[in-house]
């Protein structure tokens, strides 16, 4: 079985960093992008098996990156877990509705619970 590849989509590198460090850690390969305007352009380039996404971050939030990465015929069908401190039930119905497949409040998950979050989602969608 191929590499299943993460796209981090995070402004704050230092958490970013860690993510990344535990996805590896369980054999996946990590793509990181710090913006949502990076995110689309690593979009254009490659198409990994699930997007982490934060919605707090400068220049284009989360929610504007979740909704046009569903509208591209290219990038749709990627499950998308929206990872936030934002958790109020209009922020998490929100991102729902735009698609997000699922959405982790960072302080309520430990790293290997997103490991374990992310891993139970590309297996629903590639197994």
């Amino acid at each position: 079985m191929e590499k299943k590849s993460v796209l981090i989509v995070e402004d704050d590198q230092f958490f970013s960093g860690l993510v990344a460090q535990k996805l590896n850690q369980a054999g996946f390969e990590v793509l990181l992008a710090g913006g949502g305007e990076e995110a689309l352009n690593v979009l254009k380039e490659k198409t990994p098996s699930l997007i982490i996404l934060d919605l707090m971050m400068p220049g284009m939030d989360g929610f504007e990156v979740l909704s046009r990465i569903k509208k591209e015929e290219k990038t749709k069908e990627i499950p998308t877990v929206v990872l936030s401190n934002l958790g109020q039930r209009d922020e998490v119905d929100r991102a729902i509705s735009l698609g997000a497949d699922d959405f982790l409040i960072k302080v309520n998950f430990t790293l290997d619970e997103i490991v374990e979050k992310v891993k139970e989602i590309i297996q629903k969608k590639y197994l």
